[in-house]
């Protein structure tokens, strides 16, 4: 499955993308869009950065002034459940380009802390968050939508095995 997407990853921060931290990365998008009943080859490009980086980015995409742990920018407006579809892929690559994330790696490291889990498990539940947002999910209502998009995250956390 990991295979069929294309997965880009690049750094702002030096040492970063190491091998480990990139096949996580990957594998744990490809299990969240498998998880999610998505068939088609989908692009999704990966920033990793740091809290000063991220809050660059989110002041100057969202106008919102701190850091975050993570920015999902997608390409397509869908609605939870709904899946890419073929006829939208690039010409050029056969893929979809599903959207953009940022991962503030300070952030996987304190919240890892905080939380008392490992970075693998942070860093993976933040990358299936921001895979649920490129398709569509959302928790700004503190009700229903948020309710729905944790489901599908811990049932995805659990696929992956890097449960609570």
């Amino acid at each position: 499955m990991a295979e069929k997407h294309q997965i880009s990853i690049s750094t702002e921060v030096e040492g970063a993308d190491t091998e480990e931290t990139c096949a996580l990365i990957r594998s744990t998008i490809a299990t969240a869009l498998a998880a999610q009943g998505v068939e088609v080859p989908c692009e999704i490009d990966v920033l990793l950065s740091d809290d000063a980086g991220i809050h660059a980015i989110n002041l100057d995409m969202r106008g919102v002034d701190r850091p975050t742990d993570v920015l999902s920018f997608p390409m397509f407006d869908l609605t939870p459940g709904e899946k890419p579809q073929a006829d939208w892929a690039d010409p050029d690559s056969g893929c979809v380009p599903l959207g953009d994330m940022v991962l503030s790696l300070e952030r996987v490291e304190a919240q890892a802390q905080e939380y008392g889990h490992s970075r693998e498990r942070e860093l993976s539940y933040l990358v299936v968050h921001s895979v649920l947002h490129l398709l569509g999910y959302d928790h700004l209502d503190e009700g229903p939508q948020k309710a729905q998009m944790r489901e599908r995250e811990d049932a995805i956390m659990e696929e992956i095995g890097l449960t609570r």
